[in-house]
């Protein structure tokens, strides 16, 4: 998870460089839309679908990691709560349940346009460790013996009460009072070789020290995780600098703080929430309609086009897709058209989504973004911006009535 850094304490460069000033001469002039040639526009998305590759949560997406279990249907997760000899609780559970529930579900029925549901079983009452909690010595960067001590002392204190073969997810929540409890700690551990109980294999678990109240998305982060999203955010050598500029406040899995959390129309296409007519690849020129990637689809109506992909390379691409003030995005500081880069040979936290800065001199939000530089980073209505480096242009013409965006694509090919 990222660090709680907020913008206050982050030490932030200048606002531009000379790099980012020779990138603005890249952004041409506004202009309307006019009548084309036919569109180059596939609703084969197939041949814009990175391959999934040995990169840890690759972004890649032809095929389902299935060491994960797949958001495509309803999914039960039990919360066990841990004590320790060293404190007596001062929090009830039912207290800690309400800081993520039924938020987190929400949060993913949103971003899911109702495909997937979370079901959250938090257990009555409190699950006692044997060793006191400064005896494991949580911290971020956990010494692995230590560490592997309380997931195994936490599995075998809670499997005299609950029957793990019933659960795909697993949320091991400390008491947040305890002495050697560090919210920092909160993370997603995978095991290199699964921990066994009531005969099925436990691959992955949740380790939850959230302070009461909690970061906000927090659970929602480390959750995506669970269905093999990376993690986005830029983590310092030093420990010193911005950690969010890669995806700034666009994307839950760059941010628990992010103003515009929802997934990424890739990450929806990842998971399965977008695909057929939902995602568009685009070769040569093309006119499209894009339907926010937050906004819930009418009743009674379709998703529209949600999603447009140019194809860069064998493990690359851009992405287009529209941001806009609704769902999990109604906080969002600014609305447009998002261009951002995938690669599906990085690595979790290496950079896999790099979000374009299509307005590189300006920033916005200064007090409420974690990344301000990158907070007015899509495009608006008039403004046309060419991707450096590659060529593509992409143009906003219009917003229509009812939200949509009405945007062409020229590939640089």
């Amino acid at each position: 998870m990222p660090s709680r850094r907020g913008p206050e304490g982050a030490d932030r460069p200048p606002l531009r460089s000379l790099a980012a000033a020779a990138t603005s001469l890249l952004a041409l002039a506004a202009m309307s839309l006019v009548a084309g040639p036919a569109v180059a526009a596939s609703r084969d998305a197939a041949s814009c679908a990175l391959p999934r590759t040995a990169a840890h949560h690759s972004l890649g997406l032809d095929t389902w990691n299935t060491a994960y279990p797949q958001p495509d249907r309803a999914l039960d997760a039990v919360m066990i709560f841990l004590s320790f000899p060293d404190a007596e609780p001062a929090v009830d559970p039912d207290v800690l349940t309400a800081d993520h529930f039924p938020a987190t579900t929400r949060f993913f029925e949103r971003a899911s346009y109702g495909r997937f549901t979370l079901r959250p079983h938090p257990r009555p009452g409190w699950t006692r460790m044997p060793r006191p909690s400064t005896w494991y010595g949580i911290e971020r960067d956990w010494n692995a013996e230590r560490r592997s001590a309380y997931l195994r002392d936490a599995i075998a204190a809670a499997d005299a009460d609950v029957d793990f073969s019933r659960y795909d997810v697993v949320y091991l929540v400390a008491d947040p009072d305890a002495p050697g409890v560090d919210s920092d700690a909160t993370k997603v551990v995978n095991f290199d070789r699964p921990l066994r109980a009531d005969g099925s294999d436990i691959r992955r678990v949740v380790t939850v020290f959230e302070q009461h109240p909690p970061d906000r998305n927090v659970l929602a982060h480390e959750t995506g995780h669970v269905f093999d999203l990376a993690d986005l955010y830029h983590r310092p050598v030093d420990g010193k600098g911005d950690w969010d500029t890669y995806v700034g406040d666009w994307d839950v899995m760059g941010s628990q703080f992010g103003l515009a959390p929802d997934l990424f129309g890739w990450h929806k296409w990842k998971l399965g929430w977008l695909g057929g007519r939902q995602v568009v690849c685009v070769r040569g020129s093309a006119d499209l309609t894009l339907e926010p990637v937050a906004a819930a689809p009418p009743p009674g109506g379709t998703l529209g086009t949600r999603l447009a992909v140019i194809r860069t390379g064998s493990g690359s691409a851009l992405a287009v897709e529209a941001r806009s003030a609704t769902g999990n995005d109604r906080t969002t500081c600014a609305e447009g058209i998002l261009i951002y880069r995938i690669r599906s040979e990085t690595a979790s936290g290496g950079g896999p989504v790099e979000v374009i800065d299509t307005h590189p001199e300006t920033g916005a939000c200064w007090d409420r973004s974690v990344y301000p530089p990158l907070a007015d980073a899509p495009l608006g209505v008039g403004e046309t911006f060419t991707v450096p480096g590659d060529g593509t242009r992409v143009e906003v013409a219009d917003r229509t009535p009812s939200g949509s965006w009405t945007v062409r694509i020229t590939t640089g090919v």
